[in-house]
Formats: C-alpha cells, structure tokens, sequence
C-alpha cells in the first residue's frame, strides 16, 4: 500500500483499458431477433408453406399425367426441362449485384410450377365457362380463341403475380429494386412455363400418338419449337411487367401518396395482362400475321426489358459507390474497398485472390463480405430516400458485425482486385498491399489490417469492435498524412440514423475534405 502523500504509480503506455464503442450493442445482442407470435414464427411459415406447395405440386401431377399419359408426361417434362437451365442462368446473372437468398427464388419457381399452375387451369376452365355463357359465340374455336384471348391472360397473370406480392411483403428486407422485381417475376414465369409447356408438349405426343406417329412427331416438333426455341422468355416477358411495377414502388418513400404505390404495381400486372392477350391472340392469325406480331412487337419489347434490366444492374453498383464511403470515412471500410465493391470485375478478381491465398473458405468469405456490404449500401441509401425501416439501426449493425467478422480475408482481397501488382523485388505480392524487401521476414498483419477508431490519429490502434473480439488486429499501416485518421465523427447510423448529411456537411472523403462522390443517391 502506497505511503500517504505518495504519488500514484504511472500505468505503462498502451495499457489502458480499451475505448468502449458506446453505439455497438453486445455481441449477444447483435442479431435482431425479436419476440414473435407462434404464426410469425419462421418454423411455422415455412413448414405449412412447404406443405401447400406440395400438395399443389401432387394435384398438378396428377392432372398432367391423366391429360396426357405417363408416357406423354415422361415426353413432355424431358422436353420442358431444355429452356430452364438457360432462363435461371439469366436471372442469376440480373441478380448478381445483390444475390438473393436461395430460398426466395426457390419459393418464386415453386409457386410458379405448382400453385399459379393449378390455379390457371381450375380457374381458366371456370372463367371461360362463363365467358361463354354469357357471350354468343359460333363454336369450340372461337371458345377456345376468346378464352385464350381475355381469360388466360388475367388468370394466369394474377397467379404468378401473387408469388411476387408476397415476396414484396414477407421478404421486403430483399426487394429494393426493379431488377429485384424483375428476377422474381423471371423466376417465377419460369416455373410456370415449365409445368405448362409439360402439359402441352404431352398433349402433342399423346396426339401424335393417337393418329399413328412413332417417336416424336409433327404437333410434338411444332410445339417444341413455338414454345421452347422461338418463345421461351415469353411468360418470363410478361411476368416481369408486374415486377417492375412493384419494383419501382419499392424505392418509393413513404411520404409519396399511398394510391401511387399502390397505382404502379397495378399499372405493371395490367400491362403483362394486355402483353399475354397480345401473344394469344397473335396465335389465331395467318402465321405470317403471328411473325408479324412477334418480330414488330414482342421482340423490340423484349429489347427495352433487356435494356431496362442491364441499366438498373449498372444503377445498383453506383449506389454501392455512392452510399459505402460513408462506412469507409467511419473507420469500418478500407479505401480501396468502396471502389472494388462497385464493380463486378474487381469483385470476381478478389474471389479469385482470395480462394488462391485461403482455399474455398477464403473464397467464400469474401463473397459473403461482398454480399452484406452491398445490402449495407442499399440500407443506407433507403434511410437517405426517408425509407427506413423501424429496424433500421439494428440491421445496420447486425451487417457492421458480419462485415467485421469477414474483414480478414475479405479486405485484402478487395484491396488487391483495385491494386496492381507490384513485381519490385523477390518479396513482391501482386495485388496484396505493396513489395516487401528481399530477403526480409513478412511483416505482421500486411494487408489492409483494421482501420483505426473514428477521429484517432494514425497508429492509435484499430477499431475496438464490436463489444470483444480478442486482442485486436493490427493497424492499417497508413503514413501521417494519407488522409485515414483524425477528424471522423462517429459513423452513419449511430444515434439518429436519417438520411446522410447533404454535400458539403458531414463526414468528409479522408485525405481530401470532400464529400464522398455521389451523395445525392439516386
């Protein structure tokens, strides 16, 4: 015990208690999970869900098979399964900006193939019953034209829509964007194109059958072509019309009028209804009015939808550019990090570096990091439309944490997709942070390493983190001067989460004392 009057001893440098993150939950807390009623239970959704699916998927089956055979059926489903691979390679393409859980799409093609099917085909034969009891037609043809003509269109449109409105309710958190919109719908009109062309390309082969023909004959051949070859993105085309719609409501704010919101969407699904009306109809014409109808319209309709689709993508990694510098003038992104995340090239390079350097783990890792980093943006950029969520700072954290936990590998690997290799000396990593001098030991930490706590000098140390994450990783390395140190405010979120300050308040680029690049958003 010290004597009185004595001084205290001096604690060493450095050995202090560590600076609290006062705005970061505990590590226990970092999940928003909170209290649910027995039918909100994910468990319960999912399970009872499941079960419906399948029952549709077993009545249809059934259905299928009686209309045309088991070996019309067998016929059928090895034809139909040709256009699939092709159209879900496409969809996963639109959506590589921003993955969506497996899970949604396989709910959207399963919808698609079981439940919007067999509501069509109850529902089509009901509704054109009626249709013609009502209206004075001359026979089965003109039946069959003016229910394929005014029935299908609303019928079929309306079930493979209910897949993409409850995607819109019940998965919010995973639609943002037209194309988030225009994926689910592909998707979904996928599997329902599916299930149909199985049903009429088993029609064809029991016909064919039925009149003598061995093995695949003309109505099989003639209906593979018009359906699979010259017209597989049809019902995708349609579909995708009511997923825009609801797309564009999705960036809507709340402050926009309610019938506004609820205007687009309807304006979509009335215009795939009139586009499927348009396709049917084409199929009564004299074959040269239907390559009339599919080259002058369908096809440069197509087109915009193609181009609609291919802008919005290169739309979405301008917000990752724009909404992620703020994270990184926070302390929680490297500078180069921003930069990589916005293009698909650099993303697939640090991909590549890090599966090199770290096997399949390291690979996955980042791809992870690329995904919550990426979902972070857009969070930030719906709080800066005045669209957040009420859990909008718990999601904010809970991306920080995982992003945290991947940094290791996936911060290197990001700086070496925008860094060029440097091949000075035997030391040399290419791509990874810069040469090191022959012959010397490898220097601790190299890479990107943590980056230091908002509004600390460079070298004071990393992030604390959020609540502990052990002894802590080594500093970033920066120099005096390089602009990534003193003078940050606590990142965006923390306390009142609202839209990023306007240009010229705020946190500014490090090392510039500007605004980062794109603050207006969209």
């Amino acid at each position: 015990m010290s004597a009185p009057g004595a001084s205290a001893p001096v604690p060493p440098v450095g050995a202090g208690p560590r600076p609290e993150f006062p705005a970061l939950p505990a590590p226990s807390r970092w999940r928003y999970k909170p209290r649910r009623a027995l039918w909100e239970s994910k468990a319960v959704r999912a399970g009872a869900l499941v079960l419906l699916l399948a029952l549709c998927g077993l009545v249809i089956l059934a259905m299928v098979r009686e209309q045309t055979g088991t070996a019309g059926f067998l016929v059928g489903l090895g034809l139909a399964v040709v256009p699939v691979p092709l159209l879900i390679a496409v969809f996963r393409w639109m959506d590589r900006v921003e993955p969506k859980p497996r899970r949604n799409l396989v709910f959207a093609f399963a919808w698609g193939a079981c439940a919007a099917t067999l509501v069509a085909i109850l529902a089509n034969g009901f509704a054109t019953e009626w249709l013609m009891n009502t209206i004075d037609v001359a026979g089965d043809a003109d039946e069959r034209s003016w229910g394929a003509t005014f029935v299908a269109p609303v019928v079929e449109e309306s079930a493979k829509a209910a897949a993409v409105l409850l995607l819109f309710f019940f998965r919010r958190r995973d639609f943002n964007t037209v194309v988030d919109g225009v994926v689910f719908a592909g998707i979904t009109a996928t599997g329902f194109a599916f299930t149909e062309n199985i049903l009429y390309l088993g029609t064809a082969f029991a016909t064919d059958q039925s009149i003598g023909h061995k093995g695949l004959g003309m109505m099989t051949a003639g209906t593979f072509v018009v359906r699979v070859v010259v017209s597989p993105f049809a019902h995708p085309l349609f579909t995708s019309m009511t997923g825009i719609g609801l797309g564009i409501a999705a960036g809507l704010p709340p402050r926009r009028r309610r019938v506004v919101r609820v205007l687009i969407p309807v304006a979509g699904l009335l215009t795939a209804m009139v586009l499927h009306g348009i396709w049917n109809g084409s199929a009564t014409l004299h074959p040269l009015g239907f390559l009339a109808v599919y080259a002058f319209f369908m096809v440069p309709i197509f087109g915009v939808l193609t181009w609609l689709t291919v802008w919005s993508r290169q739309d979405e990694l301008r917000t990752v550019g724009a909404f992620l510098p703020y994270y990184q003038a926070a302390g929680w992104l490297t500078p180069p990090e921003p930069l990589a995340l916005s293009s698909m090239r650099a993303r697939g390079i640090a991909r590549d570096l890090a599966r090199r350097r770290g096997g399949p783990a390291a690979a996955r890792a980042v791809s992870e990091y690329i995904s919550f980093a990426t979902s972070l943006a857009f969070l930030r950029q719906r709080a800066h439309r005045g669209a957040a969520a009420p859990d909008f700072s718990a999601r904010e954290q809970e991306l920080l944490h995982h992003l945290w936990e991947r940094r290791g590998a996936a911060q290197p690997a990001l700086a070496g997709a925008v860094t060029p290799p440097v091949r000075v000396g035997a030391g040399a990593v290419p791509g990874w942070g810069g040469p090191t001098a022959p012959g010397a030991p490898p220097v601790a930490g190299a890479g990107w390493g943590a980056p230091p706590v908002p509004g600390t000098p460079p070298g004071a140390g990393p992030v604390p983190g959020p609540g502990t994450y052990g002894p802590g990783a080594p500093g970033s390395g920066y120099a005096p001067g390089s602009g990534y140190g003193p003078g940050y405010a606590p990142g965006p979120g923390y306390g009142q989460y609202g839209r990023p300050s306007p240009q010229g308040q705020g946190n500014p680029v490090p090392g510039t004392g500007e605004m980062p690049p794109g603050n207006g958003g969209r």
